[in-house]
């Protein structure tokens, strides 16, 4: 079975800090690849604050370029309606039965999957990696880690990563008033960005 990791999110835009995760998880956790996959209508957040699909999409595989252990999906952009995280691992399971998946988040998200939809089912599709960034006590962790996996079967890795304070909140807001995100985003996500003149007005 190819060991592939799983990494969405809105990507509004991708930085370096999501670039950093995904290949350190595929180092320390021994991944074949990492698969980013930007979300295209997260029903947690408004629309109104995305920019369109295509575009994070675009960006998204502007980042992962040159890198072989990255790829770039556009599964979640195509579906139409609410995106949510379960019926993206079903379909992946069904369509790479010779894959196993590797779901990475932060280790905040423990706390608060089991409102995700059908976190059962999310659990059943793969193994979870959650990225602390020391924010948390491990113990804590530790605690949160063992209840989930009694309460849904499923399998789930801490992975110690670095305390980095890069968002994508944090970068709109700077390009939004006029300052400097160079290194926060990769060069050629940086010039398109500025090319087409993103976030540079008004939330988006």
């Amino acid at each position: 079975m190819r060991r592939i990791g799983i990494m969405g999110g809105t990507f509004n835009p991708v930085h370096t800090g999501h670039l950093m995760l995904a290949e350190w998880a595929r180092s320390e956790v021994g991944l074949e690849e990492v698969w980013l996959l930007p979300a295209g209508m997260p029903y947690m957040k408004p629309p109104g604050q995305l920019l369109p699909g295509s575009e994070r999409l675009y960006m998204t595989k502007l980042a992962a370029a040159g890198n072989r252990g990255l790829r770039c999906l556009d599964i979640e952009v195509c579906r139409t309606g609410d995106t949510y995280s379960y019926e993206t691992l079903e379909q992946l399971n069904l369509d790479h039965p010779d894959c196993r998946f590797y779901f990475i988040v932060g280790a905040d998200c423990l706390f608060t999957m089991e409102n995700w939809r059908h976190p059962e089912r999310l659990f059943a599709g793969c193994t979870v990696i959650a990225a602390s960034r020391g924010d948390i006590p491990m113990d804590r962790l530790e605690e949160k880690r063992v209840d989930l996996e009694r309460r849904y079967g499923g399998e789930i890795v801490l992975l110690p990563f670095l305390n980095l304070s890069i968002s994508s909140t944090m970068i709109r807001e700077r390009v939004r008033t006029g300052l400097s995100v160079r290194y926060m985003v990769p060069d050629k996500v940086l010039e398109y960005m500025e090319e087409k003149g993103f976030y540079r007005e008004k939330e988006q």
